[in-house]
């Protein structure tokens, strides 16, 4: 062996080392020991890419060592945030330094590889190359990550004897071996190999005098625990059980920690479950790629050995974070079949930072930790551990690992439970409170689809008592002993105050904001009333509401926000009292999801981990919403379990619109010869088209209406296909032909390009086969358009398959749930069937190719028709951005709202979006149009990502050195800093939300309230709770006075439609946030601004005024009897979709005031005036028929309408007859 060079002798080598983050950090020490053995004058500089956002101080020390650097190497650098600040320093080194090698990373950062006279280039180098194949699973199912390392480790020994550059290609594969099985010893070995081969100048005499050891070899594919002596093996034998186990659970290592024997986090889990009386098999595999260890260890004889699998790697299963293959985990995971959990160890931040934060996890942290694991299939998304304030070594979270624990344990409970003997507690929700919604939920017949599930579980086995029918169920939950209680619903329990204050840990901080026990809400002074029914071991129970739905003003004052007593009490009687087994959340949505704490990697601080605890829970989930319910799977642990939306109808026409387009008939029919009839029938269309609103009564048509008689008929038309939802969905309750006719109309002229005609439709249900369906419209089975009948076909069965029961018991039964993105069934018929775990889009990707272009198509149309209206172009526009919306189109909302400015997403070398450029002027052929942008609070927490590339778009149009009247960003921010006497970057913010945690503006609750005197008070609101700007770097901070200056330039105000099923009247969302932009920036410039509604739900997309839009709904919905009845069928839960659209009505009223008088004209005579219809109302929903009347004197009162006395005086009397029924008065509704 060589001699160590003296130290007085040794020669001065700098070796940096720069990786995504710190899991080497106690190798490289160690390391660094060995190798000064040897090589005295070694200073060995190790850098973590996720220290830099928090640490310029250490980026600058990075910077300094690439300066110096003498052999300079880089792995896992794959986003521009860890790339951009050091790549121009590699560059500007490259040369001069001895030696450079970038693996696994970032097509740029690869290519700077340099190793003597190999120098990576081109776009088809043999290493890179290579590099691109160390991915997840092709769809195919051709590779591995085990069959990868076998190709790695064979290719130098093919390379050993092959002269020239061959060599030190070989030696940069045997880098990547060392470096993928990075214990201290391979890592010694890199170093020593690197300096052996390119030690240089200065340092030549170093060259040749370190020979390296071969890599050493470690398993590809096996298991750890800590208390083995090698502390990996490849047998299961090896691995110690627990005496009496209750289960076992599979847990997901990454490789390398192992490796590295940084493995103090996985030890806290591995104790933690083992002292639960569970047993482990941690497993780790090569090559991001964990299916080899899963089929090795986690199977046997095609059956899994594992009641739950956990992953503690914080990645996708299949690919990592660059490439994850979502398809190929999920197929793995099925097989598998049992509950798959994704735990985060943290490397961007410390585990105190963490704990500190409002937030919780970082943007990347988010996406790339639990957006892509949900991909996958997981749920339970929390963090377990990471690198404490030393930043050393990674350790366990004590609480959140028992935490975690628990929840795995009870999981594995479920799982091996007699089904007899479970116990569950549906959830059903009662909001807005006190106004006959007890039981309902988005698109949901809740008691019908109730009944159905209650049923199934008894046939199942389990210990259920079913109720006669849904009406009898509902009655027993709302109704029961509600009278003697003077409660909403049926009182199932009591909760003593001793009980509560004995029990409930967090008492200080809800009696802060409630006061003391048992507060004012579901209590009788003495305990408090848990509302609910018992069916045998099935609790039904009816979360509390929020509490501050009367007084909404109080959430601008109170930081420290707590759910009521009355909701603790009933989250804790549910795990304590009940004893229940697993939750079932039933309906798009309940509280808890929203209740105070960080927005994603929730603490012990956060309300929705306090409440709902270890108990599994699993929630029934509109498949079109994937944004609210990523919200209730990341802050309540839930499995969603989709459920469809209802069927689809066009709204058709009906009385005067009937007897109109019969009119219309004619005048097209009649001879233009026979000028006269055509005249008197132009006479005719007017006058019944003005007693309908649709034209004005003036001026009066001139000759024979051939230009206004087109344009009633193009009304008529729109009015008439418009879709409408036919009733609610009923969970357990298959469609007749007609829905499924509906459905697949839709679909078909949503998702091709092919005309499939009626008869072909109606063939598919009739279940012909698709050859002859095709045939029927001349298409042949070799011609390109048969795969659009194929799949449409295909959707016929699946709208049919009853999966959600199935996918109940299933959950129920500890098994694995289908994961799929979740969407609009028109555009993306791919959610069917339902009963899947729905997730969002891949945040990588958003936006797409396809909502770039689009979002930029959509974008024309609101400026041209701002010009049509306005004779202008629109200089500043205030638009509102969803979660729901934009994950449902894959970012078309916000392919808008950068085409306005003149933007596009930049993307980097993998394909995903990284940032925002600018379009140059000459390209994009107008001004750049300023666009102020308030985001949803589920917009914020989903999609941090493109938070910042909006408002890198905004700084780089604002920064743009361009004329100020091409640039309106620009000409408004210059104006905003010589005002506030502030920096361009506070100038150029343009993206609002609300401050982290919180959500909504809160005029919904106001308005359903009625707690408001002036509609300037809703606009103040909405500046105050939405007021929070975001900057490209991710900074928030509250600026109230920036963000009203900016409102005052606001031109229009601007929204996109979520979906087919909603519309701005069906949601009290809209008029919250997009009415909500719309009164702030009318108070702030004076003038009333101008809404537009974008709706891209069918064909090539339109624009809208407010106006239009509340009237066509107003006419395809809430007064057309499709709708109306299709509602009414449905009985309680259908009287309250029409208070509902009343109240929204109302709201838009208050918002913009560009809500037509006629609109509660005809509200009232079709509900209240018609004693028939006001009879059924009362009938079916007592409460809900007085919101009716209430609302509509309200809106009166509001001056939003003017009644003649004698409908004034009728609807006065109704409401009072009204009253006294709810109240119990006896006699009939006066007619």
């Amino acid at each position: 062996m060589r001699k160590p060079i003296m130290e007085d002798k040794a020669v001065p080598f700098r070796f940096v080392l720069i990786t995504l983050d710190s899991h080497m950090s106690s190798t490289v020490m160690r390391a660094q020991k060995l190798l000064k053995k040897d090589m005295s004058g070694l200073e060995l500089n190790a850098h973590a890419a996720t220290d830099w956002a928090n640490n310029p101080l250490a980026l600058e020390k990075c910077l300094k060592d690439i300066a110096e650097g003498d052999i300079i190497f880089v792995s896992m650098l794959f986003i521009e945030d860890h790339i951009n600040p050091i790549l121009q320093a590699l560059k500007d080194r490259r040369e001069a330094c001895d030696a450079m090698v970038a693996i696994m990373s970032a097509t740029e950062v690869v290519g700077l590889t340099k190793i003597g006279k190999f120098k990576m280039g081109g776009k088809e180098s043999t290493p890179l190359k290579f590099l691109k194949n160390l991915r997840g699973k092709k769809k195919d199912g051709s590779s591995d990550g085990a069959s990868q390392m076998r190709m790695l480790r064979q290719l130098p020994k093919l390379l050993k004897f092959i002269p020239g550059s061959a060599q030190d290609v070989r030696v940069y594969f045997l880098i990547m071996q060392y470096w993928l099985s990075c214990s201290d010893n391979n890592l010694v070995a890199l170093v020593r190999q690197m300096v052996n081969k390119y030690a240089a100048g200065p340092r030549k005499s170093l060259k040749g005098n370190f020979p390296a050891a071969d890599p050493e070899v470690y398993p590809d594919a096996g298991l750890y625990h800590p208390t083995l002596k090698k502390r990996m093996t490849e047998d299961s034998a090896d691995i110690p059980a627990v005496k009496k186990p209750k289960g076992t659970v599979g847990l997901v290592l990454m490789r390398a920690y192992v490796l590295a024997g940084d493995t103090g986090h996985y030890d806290g889990v591995i104790k933690s479950l083992e002292a639960r009386g569970v047993n482990v098999l941690p497993i780790f595999s090569s090559g991001l790629d964990i299916r080899p260890a899963v089929d090795q260890f986690l199977m046997k004889d095609g059956k899994p050995v594992v009641d739950a699998i956990i992953s503690l790697a914080g990645f996708s299963l299949v690919g990592g974070p660059a490439y994850c293959n979502p398809e190929a985990a999920a197929e793995m995971l099925g097989d598998l079949d049992v509950p798959y959990i994704s735990a985060q160890s943290l490397e961007f931040q410390t585990l105190d930072e963490w704990q500190e934060s409002d937030f919780g996890l970082l943007p990347i942290e988010a996406t790339m930790m639990v957006a892509l694991p949900e991909l996958d299939g997981a749920t339970g998304s929390m963090v377990f551990g990471g690198r404490g304030a030393s930043g050393a070594s990674m350790v366990a979270h004590p609480e959140r690992v028992e935490l975690l624990s628990s929840r795995v344990e009870k999981i594995v409970s479920l799982r091996n439970k007699a089904k007899q003997d479970r116990k569950i507690a549906v959830v059903i929700f009662n909001f807005p409170p006190n106004a006959g919604a007890t039981g309902t939920a988005a698109n949901l017949d809740v008691f019908g689809s109730l009944f159905n599930t209650l049923k199934t579980l008894k046939a199942d086995g389990y210990d259920v008592e079913i109720p006669a029918d849904s009406e009898a169920l509902r009655q027993c939950v709302i109704a029961g002993n509600a009278s003697k209680y003077g409660s909403e619903a049926n009182v199932a329990a009591h909760v003593s105050i001793n009980d509560h204050v004995r029990r409930e840990p967090h008492l200080k901080e809800i009696e802060a904001a409630w006061g003391s026990a048992p507060g004012v809400h579901q209590t009788d002074g003495r305990s408090i009333f848990i509302y609910g029914a018992h069916f045998g071991n099935v609790f039904v129970g009816v979360q509390p509401a929020f509490g501050y739905e009367g007084d909404p003003m109080r959430l601008l004052f109170e930081k420290g926000f707590a759910p009521t007593h009355a909701f603790s009490a009933f989250y804790n009687y549910m795990r304590d009292d009940f004893g229940a087994d697993a939750a079932l959340h039933f309906g798009t949505h309940g509280a808890l999801e929203f209740m105070p704490g960080k927005q994603t990697g929730l603490s012990s601080s956060c309300w929705p981990e306090r409440l709902i605890g270890d108990l599994p829970n699993f929630y029934l989930y509109a498949s079109n919403n994937p944004s609210e319910g990523l919200v209730a799977k990341r802050r309540s642990a839930a499995t969603l379990i989709s459920y469809l939306t209802p069927p689809l109808r066009c709204a058709g026409l009906y009385n005067e619109l009937m007897d109109l387009k019969a009119s219309v008939d004619r005048w097209r029919a009649c001879d233009p010869s026979h000028e006269n009839e055509r005249v008197q029938l132009a006479t005719l269309i007017q006058t019944q088209a003005a007693a309908l609103e649709l034209v004005g009564e003036t001026p009066v048509w001139v000759g024979d209406g051939e230009i206004e008689v087109p344009l009633v008929a193009e009304r008529l038309a729109e009015l008439e296909e418009t879709l409408i939802p036919d009733g609610l969905h009923i969970v357990g309750e298959t469609l007749d032909d007609e829905a499924r006719n509906g459905y697949l109309s839709a679909i078909a002229s949503a998702s091709s390009d092919i005309e499939i005609s009626d008869k072909a439709i109606s063939a598919i249900i009739s279940g012909k086969d698709v050859k002859a369906v095709a045939k029927l419209d001349g298409v042949k089975p070799k011609d390109d358009a048969f795969a659009a009948y194929e799949q449409l076909a295909q959707h016929d069965v699946n709208i049919n398959l009853d999966g959600e029961r199935s996918a109940m018991l299933r959950a129920l039964d500890g098994r694995f749930i289908e994961p799929v993105a979740g969407g609009d069934l028109i555009r993306s018929p791919e959610i069917l069937p339902t009963g899947r775990n729905i997730h969002g889009f891949d945040p990588f990707k958003i936006p797409s190719r396809f909502a770039i272009s689009d979002g930029a198509q959509q974008a024309t149309r609101l400026i041209d028709r701002h010009i049509d209206d306005h004779g202008k172009l629109p200089e500043t526009v205030a638009m509102v951005l969803w979660g729901t919306d934009n994950l449902k189109s894959e970012g078309g909302p916000i392919g808008q709202a950068l085409s306005l400015m003149g933007a596009r997403p930049r993307f980097d070398s993998f394909n995903k979006v990284a940032g925002a450029e600018l379009i140059p002027l000459e390209e994009l052929g107008r001004p750049r149009i300023d666009v102020v942008m308030t985001m949803s609070g589920i917009f914020r927490d989903l999609l941090p990502l493109q938070m910042r590339m909006l408002a890198e778009a905004a700084y780089l149009a604002a920064t743009a050195d361009e004329p100020l009247n091409q640039n309106f960003v620009r000409r408004n921010a210059l104006a905003t800093q010589e005002r506030e006497g502030c920096d361009i970057e506070t100038a150029a913010l343009r993206v609002f939300s609300n401050g982290e945690g919180a959500y909504g503006a809160n005029l919904n609750n106001m308005v359903e309230n009625s707690c408001w005197d002036d509609e300037n008070e809703l606009g103040d609101l909405f500046t105050q709770r939405k007021s929070f700007g975001y900057s490209r770097t991710g900074i928030v901070h509250q600026n109230q006075k920036l963000f009203q200056g900016m409102l005052g330039k606001v031109d229009a105000a601007y929204q996109n439609l979520d979906g087919v099923e909603t519309g701005v009247t069906t949601l009290d969302q809209y008029f919250d946030s997009l009415g909500g932009i719309a009164r702030a920036a009318s108070k702030e410039n004076g003038n009333n601004v101008p809404v537009y509604i974008g709706d891209q739900t069918r064909s090539d997309g339109t624009v809208r005024t407010l106006g239009e839009q509340v009237s066509l709904e107003t006419r395809t919905r809430a007064l057309n009897p499709a709708w109306f009845e299709g509602m009414l069928k449905h009985g309680y839960e259908g009287v309250r979709q029409i208070e509902a659209h009343i109240t929204n009505t109302v709201g838009w009223s208050a918002t913009t005031g560009q809500v037509d008088p006629w609109v509660y004209r005809e509200l009232t005579e079709t509900f209240m005036l018609d004693p028939e219809m006001r009879k059924r109302l009362a009938e079916l929903n007592s409460k809900a028929s007085v919101g009716v009347a209430n609302r509509l004197l309200e809106a009166h009162e509001r001056n939003y309408w003017t009644p003649d006395d004698e409908t004034l005086e009728a609807l006065r009397s109704v409401s009072e007859e009204l009253e006294d029924r709810l109240e119990g008065v006896e006699g009939e509704i006066a007619a």
